[in-house]
């Protein structure tokens, strides 16, 4: 009889096992084996022997804690704040990494949430100030950010890159001649990848911590979709999508095409540490041939798999966030699939979205998409049932989740509408021109008085926020 295995489901086995023998008894209270099971299954992995003195009680504790957390995600139990800053004005970007929120805005400034701890004050990042850069800001056009650093692109090409341990100030700054399209930035490493015109520069830190261009390159078409590959040891590897043709850049084969038909252009891409998946657009009312997901290796660069039979465009894919030999898709055809990785049929197919799905992240028993309508819907991945939804104004564009956390963002396709502010010189726009950001927490450590909404826990003597050129009889308040 396989001991280990018997003590899997626990309580029940080890009430049994130590009733058998004296010996076996020594073993269901092993605090070594305990420890290595709760290893084995994802829990405390950061801790030592020595940390716990039970090491069984931690185990039933992290069990019931994680089915609290499956609860709380599936009946929306837990915190939700809406992370806004007025008047950075309208809302051009959001990024996420671990519960750190950057958003950028058509002020040009740009802001920081930690949404891990609620009392956290943002920063604004300040832009490295040149000497032609009189004048309003111009609008930032993408936002990214890593566990170390946090990325800007505005639209007069410039980058700026900010350590998420020194300050507000950038680390780095460096400026392309023409709009840039694409940003990409390493998921662990120091990388920040652009595209702007037909050239592709890579930029990282030396071993001084230096900052300096590593690679460019120059392709033959305007880059639409750019993506550094994770976990890549020596020179940074790029995969960029530009209309209808894949390229995988890297220092030792600059030109290498990954993928190139003609007239099919890529309509999503995303990578992981060995594979690209993008989605193409063919001529299926003319050959009879529909739109697909294509799986390739990054290292043989061969085409892997082929999946999807869709009349519409593949609008979103996520590869990288997904369990192993899992992917999850979005399609105009307001449908999100699963595939399995080892097979050309989709294992679920949802129907999501009235305007066609725009983000889209799963994990091994949910899906969270988000669609152009500005619905965010949560998903039974094993039903295939809807849970819950939630909607704003505005398409959904960023989805971001963990353990115990939701960020989503409706972000604005217009960045400039008619009659946003009310006056010509009001520092905001009105709320429903602006865009929003959510944070949700389904943590079983929120305390009850962080489960009330924000807006039911301001104080009267807080003086925050704008009065949108209200005059106010009395003192502003939140409520």
């Amino acid at each position: 009889m396989n001991f280990t295995h018997g003590l899997r489901t626990w309580p029940l086995n080890s009430r049994l096992c130590d009733k058998v023998s004296r010996t076996w008894k020594v073993l269901a209270e092993d605090e070594v084996l305990w420890y290595r099971l709760c290893q084995q299954e994802g829990y405390l992995l950061d801790t030592s022997i020595s940390d716990h003195s039970c090491w069984k009680l931690a185990l039933k504790n992290c069990r019931a804690r994680e089915r609290t957390l499956k609860t709380n995600w599936k009946n929306r139990i837990g915190a939700v704040s809406q992370l806004q800053y007025e008047v950075g004005k309208i809302l051009c970007d959001v990024h996420s990494c671990d519960g750190v929120v950057i958003a950028g805005y058509t002020s040009g400034e740009v802001r920081l949430w930690d949404t891990r701890t609620w009392d956290y004050t943002a920063p604004i990042l300040e832009p490295m100030h040149g000497p032609g850069d009189a004048g309003p800001q111009p609008h930032v056009s993408f936002v990214r950010i890593n566990s170390s650093l946090a990325v800007a692109a505005y639209e007069d090409g410039t980058i700026s890159v900010w350590s998420l341990m020194f300050g507000r100030e950038p680390v780095h700054r460096y400026q392309h001649n023409q709009r840039i399209q694409a940003l990409a930035l390493g998921s662990e490493s120091a990388t920040v990848a652009t595209a702007s015109g037909f050239e592709v520069k890579v930029e990282s830190p030396n071993d001084r911590g230096f900052w300096q261009t590593t690679e460019t390159f120059e392709i033959q078409k305007l880059v639409n979709f750019l993506n550094l590959v994770p976990d890549v040891t020596g020179s940074p590897v790029t995969v960029a999508a530009a209309e209808d043709i894949v390229y995988l850049l890297k220092a030792q084969d600059p030109g290498k095409i990954l993928h190139s038909v003609y007239g099919q252009p890529v309509t999503c891409l995303d990578v992981s540490a060995h594979e690209a998946a993008f989605g193409v657009k063919t001529f299926g009312w003319l050959l009879n041939e529909p739109n697909q997901i294509l799986l390739y290796n990054l290292e043989t660069s061969q085409c892997l798999k082929k999946m999807g039979n869709s009349i519409s465009d593949f609008t979103c894919v996520n590869l990288h966030n997904s369990p192993p030999n899992m992917l999850v898709t979005g399609n105009k055809d307001r449908r999100v699939r699963v595939f399995d990785l080892r097979k050309s049929e989709s294992l679920c197919s949802l129907y999501a979205h009235q305007l066609g799905v725009s983000a889209v992240q799963m994990d091994d028993w949910k899906i969270v998409s988000g669609g152009e309508e500005g619905l965010v819907c949560v998903w039974d991945q094993r039903m295939g049932t809807k849970l819950w939804e939630m909607h704003a104004r505005h398409p959904v564009r960023h989805v971001w989740f963990n353990s115990h956390s939701l960020i989503t963002a409706n972000i604005p396709d217009e960045k400039t509408p008619r009659g946003a502010s009310i006056t010509d010189d009001d520092l905001t726009a009105h709320r429903k021109h602006r865009g929003i950001i959510y944070a949700y927490e389904f943590s079983v450590d929120q305390l009850a008085v962080e489960s009330v909404l924000p807006i039911c826990r301001s104080s009267y003597d807080e003086v925050t926020g704008y009065n949108y050129n209200i005059g106010l009889a009395v003192p502003y308040d939140i409520i």
